[in-house]
């Protein structure tokens, strides 16, 4: 444990999601070029109740729940005086190997973070809900990267807990008809529940045949699931001059046919985790505007990691699993 300094706070975890992140480190040993190099402990969704503050906090006090921002950014760096923190050049990033030595994650019992980290949730939010503002906020960022969608069509590829989430987000942003895709039933009957207003199996031959007339049906598309196959798979079922976001993250890098994006002038955007919108995906979790809990499968004890990893790697079962820290 750091020593407490003056704008500390200690936290005693009481839940953490598993995230796809957390997956790719534990199945693969990281993503794309980022690599484990030593031991680190994951864990970036996560929330709990305060123990004790430094001397110059004012926000939080002790007793007070939680959603605990995994972000850092070091606030001098050109970026962040550019209002763009989540490309900050000095990041600490909670179970993060984007930098070595690496960032150590939140998947412990006691976790000390800057006052400006913990963002306080009133104690009827349980610490399983707090812990769904970040990836809600990843969702909330992407919304914003894909700018109006108010009576907009839009897809989402990719039904997992990202997905479902941006279900959500661009549900809240005034979207008129939202389509979720995936190859498990399961997930897809959950995105049903949350919002969607049709859900389509894409492994079904000609599944999206019916949005393809015309040059295409959609006018924004999120790409959720880091699949090659789902991102080139529906371009053909977004309009010329449509904007395609992609939040899902591959193992390896992707080809995509260029060709049908200059053809139908397709704006591709990418995004990458967030700033402002954790204290935005805890307010509106914490005053009921969305509701996150169907997307919670389980809870395990955190003797039962490699269980509760193994079902969160399995989509025909699972949503969202979570750890809780008794």
């Amino acid at each position: 444990m750091p020593a407490l300094g003056p704008r500390d706070v200690e936290v005693r975890i009481e839940a953490g999601g598993i995230c796809g992140s957390d997956l790719h480190y534990y199945q693969d040993g990281g993503f794309g070029t980022v690599r484990l190099r030593e031991p680190m402990i994951l864990g970036h969704e996560i929330a709990g109740t305060v123990a004790r503050v430094g001397a110059e906090v004012t926000s939080v006090k002790a007793g007070q729940r939680v959603a605990v921002n995994p972000s850092r950014p070091c606030g001098a760096c050109r970026y962040c005086q550019e209002g763009k923190q989540q490309h900050c050049l000095n990041m600490l990033f909670y179970g993060s190997a984007m930098r070595f030595p690496h960032v150590q994650g939140g998947f412990r019992e006691v976790l000390v973070c800057d006052e400006a980290q913990a963002v306080a949730v009133p104690a009827a939010m349980s610490a399983a809900q707090a812990a769904f503002a970040e990836p809600f906020a990843v969702c909330l960022h992407a919304v914003n990267r894909a700018g109006p969608l108010l009576g907009k069509r839009v897809l989402v590829t990719g039904a997992g807990p990202i997905g479902a989430l941006t279900v959500i987000a661009a549900r809240r942003a005034g979207a008129v008809e939202i389509v979720a895709t995936d190859i498990a039933d399961a997930t897809l009957k959950v995105a049903k529940r949350i919002g969607a207003d049709a859900a389509v199996n894409v492994s079904e031959k000609d599944a999206l045949n019916r949005y393809e007339a015309d040059k295409g049906y959609f006018d924004v598309m999120f790409e959720a699931s880091g699949n090659e196959k789902a991102l080139a798979g529906a371009f053909a079922s977004v309009r010329p001059t449509g904007v395609v976001v992609q939040i899902g993250i591959a193992g390896h890098g992707m080809n995509l046919p260029m060709n049908v994006v200059v053809a139908k002038e397709i704006e591709l955007r990418g995004t990458f985790r967030f700033h402002e919108e954790f204290a935005l995906a805890v307010d509106l979790i914490n005053k009921r505007r969305v509701d996150v809990r169907p997307l919670l499968s389980d809870t395990f004890a955190l003797e039962d990691a490699v269980a509760a990893f193994e079902l969160a790697s399995d989509r025909r079962r699972s949503m969202k699993v979570q750890f809780a820290f008794d």
